[in-house]
Order: C-alpha cells, then structure tokens, then sequence
C-alpha cells in the first residue's frame, strides 16, 4: 500500500534524527539503542498512530509524528527487555543477534531504559498531558504491558483458561496498541466518542495480533520470524493455542478481526489505512 510505504520511510528517518548518533558519550550506549531502534520491524504501532490520526483527520496530521517516534521508542525498549536471560531468553531479534548478546545484559537494560524516558520526553515536549497519561497507563500497571509480562511469568500452563490467557494478552500486547490508536486520535483532535472507537479498535487488533503471534512461533521457521521458532512450547508458555488449539485460535483470531472493522464501519475513506493494518490479522 502506498501510503504505509511513504509513512514507514518517513518513519525511519524521524526515528533516526530521535537518538543520538553513535559517536555521542556514552558511545556504547548509543550503538545499543540505534542497534534496536532502527534494526528494521514492520513499524505497526507508529502505523497505527499515524493511521488513525489520519482517519479522525481527514488529512495529513504533523501532530501523530511524536506519539508515533515515541510508541516506537516503547517498543524496541520492551522487546530489548523481553530478550534478556531473566525474561524470554532469546538470542535471536528480527534475524540478528539480541541486543543483549551484542553489547551485553547490563549495556543491554539501560539501553531499554533509555529509549522509555526518551519516549516519554517526546511526548511531554508536545504539551500533551493526556498522551503522556495515554501511554505511560498502557505499559505500566495494573492492567499495562509490565504487568501483562509479569503475569505471562507466572501463569502456569494446564492450571489456567481462555479467560486467563485473554487477560495475559490484553495487558502485555494489547493495551499498547489500544494506545497507539488513542494516540493517533487525541494528537488529531478527535472528539470522545472517537477516541472510545479508537480504543476498541486498537484492543481488539491488539489481541488478534497477539494470537496470530503464537501461531506463527508454531507455524514458521526463525528465519520466518526472525526470531527462535517454537519457544514458546519449549518454555510451555501460556499462549491461546496451547489452551485452545490451532482451530480455535484461528477462529478467534478472524473473528476479533471483524469486530475490530466492525467498529470503522461508520468512518469514511480516511480511515482505509486504519482498516488495512487490521487485514494481515
């Protein structure tokens, strides 16, 4: 799609012009964050932001950049720390090394650290208090993307259900992406009842991603993935198909897909990019 394409290169330029560049001091702490930061990815959430900005809008929206650099900036920081040996131990990252087996454990947290207090300061230089309050809610507690984490460590598999996994998924994926939509939304102005549209939306595209996730870690090969294939069977994680089966998780996985449209339906032809990032669901 056009537009996903002029937003995505757009995107890795502003990403890019976000982080000091490598030869600032600390220089290895630099190198660790451009290393996660710009090592590619399909760019989902500043998508979103950009996307449903665009669909309250009606037109570009050169306020949806900062909360797109900055749910950006929350990402690749999350998926630092999800890497680390205490967490999903995993030494392989959009077919690259980790960026803790490249700089190591210590370099490798603050470096995650770094790029959350970077998002956060991007978006208080907009003035906005409720995207601040937005996103620090969506990855926080009690029902934020570190508690989902923490809940995903404790679950164990055979002693839970759906309901469970469910709430799992909605706080350690989901709300994020809710928030990416949100975002978009208040950073266009969009009145209250959009913004509650907005976060349905992005709720239920959050977990319908999530599912097709783990369906993917079954289905796919690491270089597929660009990370390792099959961990979460092998850590006997607590994922919707492992409770569910392959059937039914696809099933939901459609079905949370029409009702995320479903919530579009009476917006215009602005939001068609919103509407076709839901689609690879």
């Amino acid at each position: 799609m056009p537009w996903t394409e002029d937003q995505r290169a757009e995107l890795e330029s502003r990403l890019a012009a976000a982080v000091p560049a490598e030869e600032t001091e600390p220089k290895t702490l630099h190198r660790a964050i451009r290393y996660s930061l710009l090592g590619g990815g399909k760019r989902l959430r500043p998508l979103l932001v950009r996307a449903a900005a665009l669909a309250v809008a009606g037109r570009d929206c050169a306020a949806a950049w900062a909360p797109a650099v900055a749910v950006e900036c929350i990402h690749a920081y999350s998926l630092i720390h999800d890497d680390l040996p205490a967490l999903d131990d995993d030494d392989l990252r959009r077919g690259r090394p980790s960026c803790h087996k490249v700089f190591g454990e210590a370099v490798a947290i603050l470096a995650g650290d770094a790029l959350q207090t970077l998002a956060f300061a991007r978006l208080a230089d907009t003035g906005s208090a409720a995207m601040v309050a937005e996103l620090a809610r969506a990855i926080g507690t009690p029902a934020g993307m570190v508690a989902g984490q923490v809940m995903d460590l404790e679950a164990v598999r055979g002693a839970a259900g759906l309901d469970q996994v469910e709430k799992i998924h909605r706080a350690k994926t989901a709300a994020l992406i809710r928030a990416c939509a949100v975002l978009g939304g208040i950073a266009a102005g969009a009145n209250p009842a959009q913004i509650e549209q907005l976060g349905r939306f992005g709720a239920t595209v959050g977990l319908a991603f999530q599912i097709r996730d783990d369906l993917l870690d079954i289905s796919s090969t690491s270089a597929q993935l660009g990370k390792t294939a099959g961990k979460d069977e092998a850590q006997r994680k607590l994922t919707y198909p492992a409770v569910a089966g392959l059937e039914a998780a696809r099933a939901r996985a459609t079905a949370l897909r029409a009702e995320a449209l479903a919530e579009l339906a009476p917006w215009s032809a602005a939001a068609d990019p919103l509407r076709a990032l839901a689609d690879p669901l």
